[in-house]
């Protein structure tokens, strides 16, 4: 779908709003399908401890882990979580689903500037 704003030759504002909303109405359907929603990553990490002796400090190194966390922002902050696996894989599908509606908004956005430009250049 083009965001390009320029008026087709022969097409109506009318036709061009009809169309726009048909554009509009299909891009809720898809929203109405998208579950659980989450802000943030899942990320899995391995790391290092403080012990000196450890297989971690070891030539090459066998880290710890994986950890899963959960990372968000919060009030302009950075929060963490460490989740298990389990809970890790269920949320993972659930920050893909935040991702798809980010994308999604962005091209209802991007239908409403199209529209108001229509009825702005009919006037």
């Amino acid at each position: 779908m083009s965001l390009s704003s320029k008026k087709r030759p022969g097409t109506s504002v009318d036709a061009t709003l009809q169309r726009l909303e048909q554009q509009h109405r299909a891009l809720l359907r898809e929203i109405d399908d998208i579950g659980l929603v989450l802000r943030g990553t899942i990320g899995a990490r391995r790391m290092r401890c403080g012990k000196p002796t450890c297989r971690c400090k070891a030539d090459p190194p066998l880290l710890h882990g994986p950890y899963y966390l959960w990372t968000r922002k919060v009030a302009g902050k950075t929060v963490t979580v460490r989740l298990t696996a389990e809970q890790a894989a269920r949320c993972q599908q659930w920050t893909r689903n935040m991702r798809r509606l980010d994308r999604l908004v962005k091209k209802l956005q991007g239908l409403g500037l199209r529209a108001a430009n229509a009825v702005a250049r009919s006037a």
